[in-house]
C-alpha cells in the first residue's frame, strides 16, 4: 500500500519567490524511518529538509529532525526559520519552541503591519565559542584564493559555533569574495592536515560592506554543498564574532548572501552579551512555493 506524506516548501531569507534558500518541510513525519527521511532529503537535494514530529516535552511545540543531503544535523538556521513560518499556527504568543538534537530552540514569528506572518527569527541554541586559528594557506587554497586576499588584521581564519555546526569564519577583501570558489581537493587536504578542524570544514567567507552590513558566501563541498544561498547557522557566529571584536554590548547586522549563485538572500542577525557569553539570532522573510505529497 502506498503511503502518502504531505510536504511544503518555502524560500527562506527573502521576500521574493525563487530567491533565498529553499527548504522542504514535512509537517507530519510520523511513520517515516530514519532511512526514509535521509532518502527524501537526498531526493529533494536541498541544503536541508525538515521532518516534524510530535513534541517530547510540554515546553515544546514540535520536534524537528533536520537532514542535509548526506546526514542528520543537530541544528541549522534556515530550517528553523522556514519551519517556524510554515508552522506559524502552532505558535504560542508568536513564539515556537522546537526540540532538536541541539536542544530546545526558540523561533519568533515576524509580522507585517497588517499582522500577517512574513518570516521568523531563530536564536542560536548556545553562546558563541571561538576555536583556535586555522592554517591560512589551507583556507586560501580551499577558497581558490591567494593568501593575500584573506584579511588577518582583525582575526585569523578561525573555527566558531554557537550550539550548531562549526564554521570557519574568514574575512576577505571585497573583490576576493566574488572571485572565490570551493576547491574540494583542497578542502580534503585541509581536513586531513589541520587537526584543529576535527575532521570537517565548512567555510564562511565575508567582507565588510558599510556600518552593520556584511556580504558573505558559504562553501561546504565535503557535505554536498558546493555553495549555500543563506546559512543562518553561520550568520549567528559571524554576528557574535563581530560583537566580540567591537567590544560593544549589542549590535545588529544585515548580511547579504547567495548573490553570486543567483539566489540573493538577506539575513538579519543580532548579537548581545549575557552572563553566559555572547548570544545571537538570525531572521528574515519567507515565501511559500510548493505543496505536494511524497509517495512511499
Amino acid at each position: 500500500m502506498t503511503r502518502r506524506f504531505p510536504f511544503a516548501t518555502c524560500d527562506v531569507f527573502t521576500h521574493t519567490r525563487f530567491g533565498g534558500n529553499p527548504l522542504a518541510v514535512f509537517p507530519d513525519a510520523r511513520g517515516l524511518s530514519d532511512a526514509e527521511m535521509q532518502a527524501l532529503a537526498a531526493e529533494f537535494n536541498l541544503s536541508e529538509t525538515v521532518f516534524v514530529l510530535p513534541p517530547e516535552e510540554a515546553e515544546q511545540d514540535a520536534r524537528l529532525r533536520i537532514f542535509g543531503r548526506r546526514r542528520e544535523m543537530p541544528f541549522a538556521g534556515h530550517p528553523n526559520v522556514g519551519a517556524g513560518f510554515l508552522l506559524a499556527a502552532r505558535a504560542r504568543g508568536d513564539v515556537l519552541r522546537f526540540g532538536q538534537i541541539a536542544g530546545v530552540v526558540r523561533v519568533r514569528l515576524l509580522r507585517d503591519a497588517a499582522g500577517e506572518v512574513t518570516g521568523a527569527e531563530v536564536e542560536a541554541p548556545g553562546p558563541l565559542r571561538l576555536g583556535a586559528p586555522v592554517s591560512l594557506p589551507h583556507i586560501a587554497a580551499a577558497a581558490s584564493l591567494p593568501a593575500e586576499a584573506i584579511l588577518t588584521t582583525r582575526h585569523a581564519p578561525l573555527r566558531a559555533q554557537d550550539g550548531g555546526n562549526p564554521r570557519v569564519l574568514v574575512e576577505v577583501r571585497p573583490e576576493a569574495l566574488a572571485a572565490a570558489a570551493p576547491d574540494a581537493a583542497a578542502f580534503r587536504r585541509a581536513v586531513a592536515e589541520c587537526a584543529v578542524l576535527e575532521g570537517s570544514l565548512a567555510l564562511y567567507l565575508y567582507c565588510l560592506d558599510g556600518p552593520g552590513r556584511l556580504r558573505a558566501r558559504f562553501f561546504n563541498p565535503l557535505a554536498g554543498a558546493e555553495e549555500d544561498a543563506a546559512t543562518g547557522s553561520a550568520a549567528t557566529p559571524l554576528a557574535g564574532l563581530q560583537l566580540h571584536l567591537s567590544g560593544e554590548a549589542e549590535a545588529r547586522f544585515d548580511i547579504a548572501q547567495g548573490v553570486e549563485m543567483g539566489r540573493p538572500s538577506r539575513l538579519l542577525a543580532r548579537a548581545w552579551r549575557e552572563e553566559a557569553g555572547i548570544r545571537a539570532s538570525v531572521g528574515g522573510g519567507c515565501v511559500p512555493v510548493l505543496r505536494g505529497e511524497a509517495l512511499l
